[in-house]
């Protein structure tokens, strides 16, 4: 046995019993972790990762208990949207946000010009993420992708995912030891999968590596260039508004998503929040009201649905857009 294999041994039992839910499946996979561990080897190794590569990021690993516990962990509840608003547009980031967009202002610049992405909308993506880069993960990713593959409920997805780390790390592009993030395996400053970063991170600052870890104008010039590429954003063109919708207005259609003239909504009889009729135009809009006819509601442009693709929730592409106008002033 070798000293890899005589590790994982003597590391996976204590990480069973140390998890039930780990026990439980590893129990249903019927497969130590350290021969499933050696298939990927030989698959990764298939696929042109090198030997060095892998030894250095998969010798000694192990499940992490905790990460399934997480993964298993189901919700007490659900927010609302004024409950989500109010926990995540709110202070310090506001503030923190204001201070990150002045200090970074040149950059942002740069970034904009380069893909036509509103610098304000890169600077509260980045807030919502990892509050400006403060908080961007702290388990192995490589480990964090192994345990998720391993567990089985969502392998399919987590290998492939676990596979691109390895390609990240074999391109060159971060250390082993500094490739951390989320338990799920979303990696530095804009918190991107391993797929994500090899369609989309750059190399903004021409070192040849693409650093969204420790290099800010590679991670927000990832940022503008996701939003740009996956999400076709338009340049010059707003996110949203908070709007009003009249007595009986069908909430069904103010699923955030469906998008039709912005006359057609105003002929429905929606205004602005302030009772100001909609700008005039044939400009493809949606309404959104995630609280239903009593909460806030909002006209959505392509742009909010840019911000969708970077993450599906209309909570989501709310607080971008109304932190992205509170950061910019």
């Amino acid at each position: 046995m070798t000293a890899t294999r005589r590790t994982l041994a003597a590391l996976l039992p204590a990480a069973l019993a140390a998890s039930p839910l780990l026990a439980r499946r590893a129990e249903a996979n019927a497969q130590p972790f350290d021969r499933w561990l050696a298939e990927l080897r030989t698959e990764a190794r298939g696929k042109g990762i090198s030997a060095e590569t892998l030894s250095r990021a998969l010798s000694g690993i192990a499940p992490i208990p905790r990460i399934i516990e997480l993964d298993r962990r189901q919700p007490e509840g659900t927010l609302t949207w004024a409950q989500y608003r109010d926990r995540v547009v709110a202070e310090p980031r506001i503030g923190n946000g204001r201070k990150a967009y002045a200090e970074n202002r040149t950059l942002l610049s740069a970034v904009e010009t380069r893909f036509g992405v509103s610098s304000r909308a890169i600077t509260a993506i980045w807030g919502i993420e990892t509050n400006y880069g403060a908080t961007t993960g702290s388990y192995p990713v490589v480990q964090a992708l192994a345990t998720l593959a391993y567990d089985g409920r969502r392998s399919s997805f987590f290998r492939g995912e676990l596979l691109n780390s390895l390609r990240i790390l074999d391109q060159g592009h971060i250390a082993h030891p500094r490739m951390l993030g989320s338990w799920a395996g979303a990696m530095g400053q804009p918190q991107f999968m391993p797929s994500s970063f090899l369609s989309y991170a750059v190399d903004f600052d021409g070192d040849g590596r693409r650093d969204i870890w420790d290099s800010r104008a590679d991670a927000l010039g990832s940022i503008g260039n996701y939003l740009q590429r996956a999400g076709s954003w338009k340049p010059a063109e707003p996110w949203g508004f908070e709007a009003r919708l009249p007595p009986g207005f069908a909430i069904a259609s103010a699923d955030g998503r469906t998008m039709r003239p912005l006359s057609s909504w105003a002929s429905a009889g929606v205004r602005r929040a302030d009772g100001a009729p909609l700008p005039r135009g044939e400009m493809p809009a949606a309404i959104a009201a995630p609280d239903g006819a009593d909460g806030q509601a909002f006209v959505l442009f392509a742009n909010a649905q840019s911000v969708r693709r970077y993450n599906n929730s209309t909570y989501y592409v709310l607080a971008v857009g109304l932190l992205s106008d509170l950061v910019g002033g």
